[in-house]
């Protein structure tokens, strides 16, 4: 039976020839930007449109278009299964989607690029470059000793496909690395694994904190008072997972005692960060803008992906990284 396809014209024209050379019994029927279908020559309307697999690919990403990926899916009069470009289902348009029973995938695409900005950031945080900028500048020949990453003990809240891929990477440093995640196994590139429920075990010793999960009813506002007040004085904390994981004014308020050395934030609880928002100028902040996804390679990951799991599907096959409907908020 030939399965419908659904996927963005850009992406259809970039990948055409990958697409053919697949030799699946596929119809493709792409969208534009105006939210309409070609189907067989004709603009189609999504309302009036049925697609077996959605795929929201990499040309979508970025917010360049706005809301355009998730109005065309909510619009569609069928889908079976969307595969979207997001790590993260936290936008509201993936619950909607869901409980209309639309089986969903998410992506792994940007773990590679999210654990080496982590390790960017943990690296040039731990290790006193900006010292021995400001030496240089002055033209000071002075030592400057420093803590190797492997004396530094990690906690990664979170172990899907970014914290495992971060936590390789600090692991590979000699780094002590324990995890928390929905269950307790362990891992050979861990030490320890727990649930979040015993997170206040294991903040005392950790130098390094990576936020890398989910944003749910558990995990909103996880890094409020009671967390930064466990935390080991000094610790590092790296946020590439969601904003409203962490309480502002309480990490703030950890920062300005010295509880908190410093904070890496990638995600904030309203993007673009408004200009009057007192991150910017913190001193012990770092502000980037939503761009730790960005990696040459993220892109090439998405289409792999894509031409991964859509042979899947059309053979009846279990699918990468589909996401249970009790997991999407």
């Amino acid at each position: 039976m030939t399965v419908s396809v659904g996927m963005f014209d850009t992406g259809y024209t970039r990948l055409k020839h990958r697409i053919d050379a697949m030799g699946l019994d596929i119809d493709i029927r792409t969208f534009d930007k105006d939210g309409n279908f070609n189907i067989g020559g004709a603009k189609v309307p999504a309302a009036e449109t049925e697609v077996d697999y959605l795929w929201l690919g990499p040309d979508l990403a970025g917010g360049s278009l706005g809301s355009l990926p998730f109005d065309i899916a909510l619009a569609c009069k069928r889908i079976d299964v969307l595969q979207t470009f997001n790590a993260g289902l936290d936008n509201p348009a993936y619950k909607k989607l869901s409980e209309k029973g639309i089986r969903i995938c998410n992506s792994s695409a940007q773990s590679v690029a999210i654990a080496e900005y982590t390790m960017a950031q943990a690296l040039s945080l731990i290790h006193p470059i900006d010292d021995q900028r400001a030496a240089q500048a002055k033209k000071e020949w002075i030592r400057t000793p420093f803590r190797e990453i492997a004396n530094t003990t990690w906690l990664i809240v979170g172990f899907g496909p970014i914290g495992a891929t971060t936590a390789a990477r600090a692991k590979a440093f000699g780094a002590s690395v324990n995890v928390i995640r929905r269950s307790p196994q362990i891992s050979e590139i861990v030490d320890a694994a727990s649930t979040l429920n015993e997170i206040d075990r294991f903040l005392p010793d950790a130098d390094v904190i990576v936020l890398a999960c989910p944003l749910n009813d558990e995990t909103r506002g996880l890094a409020g008072q009671s967390f930064f007040t466990n935390i080991k004085h000094g610790a590092i904390l790296i946020n590439i997972a969601r904003g409203a994981l962490i309480e502002d004014e309480a990490m703030i308020e950890a920062l300005d005692r010295g509880q908190l050395e410093a904070a890496a934030l990638d995600v904030f609880h309203t993007e673009p960060l408004p200009a009057k928002d007192p991150l910017w100028n913190h001193p012990k902040v770092r502000v980037t803008a939503h761009t730790s996804f960005a990696g040459d390679g993220t892109h090439s990951r998405w289409d792999a992906l894509f031409f991964d799991n859509l042979p899947r599907f059309v053979q009846g096959e279990k699918l990468m990284y589909e996401v249970a409907p009790a997991d999407i908020i």
